[in-house]
């Protein structure tokens, strides 16, 4: 019983969030999808907008969200990593943020992968690194958290 729950403790959130951002890699958000409520709020914000502008904010919006989701994804691996005990013992903490990046970019290319099969989506080399920054981007902040916190 204590294994499943520190499973659907510190895994289950990790599993959930996978399932998530498999689900948003479908024809679900696809930027023309996206488009339909970007446009109208970008239109709500600033009236005289171009469609020039228009493309490059939702272009930077959806780029904006890639980083964003995976920052997510790299922060709960970690967390579900540092819950196992060879954690709390001392081992280095920097082989939990090395593998928590890891599995995060490993996901973001499967993910990519994934995307070439759907008609509406393209997988791009370019997006595994929006995604592997977001990650890097998430853990930086968590370190210099905690850097701040030894100082204080």
């Amino acid at each position: 019983m204590l294994c499943w729950r520190k499973f659907a403790r510190y895994w289950l959130p990790v599993v959930v969030w996978m399932m998530a951002i498999f689900g948003g890699s479908t024809d679900l958000l696809a930027s023309s999808h996206t488009s339909r409520f970007l446009v109208p709020f970008l239109r709500w914000l600033k009236p005289d907008i171009s469609p020039a502008a228009i493309e490059a904010w939702q272009y930077f919006i959806r780029k904006c969200g890639h980083a964003t989701e995976y920052a997510i994804l790299a922060l709960l691996v970690l967390r579900a990593l540092r819950s196992r005990p060879e954690s709390r013992a001392g081992k280095s903490g920097w082989e939990a943020f090395r593998l928590a990046f890891l599995v995060a970019v490993f996901y973001a290319a499967t993910d990519e992968f994934h995307q070439t099969f759907v008609s509406t989506r393209q997988g791009l080399v370019s997006d595994v690194m929006v995604d592997a920054t977001g990650a890097a981007l998430g853990l930086f902040i968590v370190w210099l958290i905690g850097r701040w916190r030894q100082r204080k």
